[in-house]
């Protein structure tokens, strides 16, 4: 008994929802005649412009200038340049030694 009564609501549901689907063309005849409309305008609104701010001054300190003695450069360079340096005295240091040392060896011939 549940079971046919199960299926006729089944079929029935079927029967109600298939209707809603089908496909069809509906024509419609109208004919549209305006009535007379009287519509006032809004009242022209005026506003006044908004206030115009001049910006105010910046006034901006200058930075500091400081000068100090001294070098500039890295610590490196310097390193490197007195290490050229000492090397530059020593050969000359040595360039006289020998070069007395050659003097005194050959001088003494004459």
């Amino acid at each position: 008994m549940h079971r046919v009564l199960a299926f006729g609501l089944l079929a029935g549901i079927a029967v109600l929802t298939s209707g809603s689907a089908e496909a069809r063309v509906d024509v419609g005849i109208g004919i549209g005649l305006p009535w007379p409309a009287v519509v006032a305008p809004p009242p022209p609104a005026y506003y006044e412009p908004a206030p115009v701010y001049e910006p105010a001054p910046v006034y901006v300190a200058p930075r500091p200038v400081v000068v100090a003695p001294g070098y500039y450069d890295d610590w490196q360079a310097r390193a490197w340049r007195e290490q050229q340096w000492r090397e530059r005295r020593w050969r000359e240091r040595e360039w006289r030694e020998r070069h007395r040392e050659w003097h005194r060896w050959h001088d003494d011939d004459d």
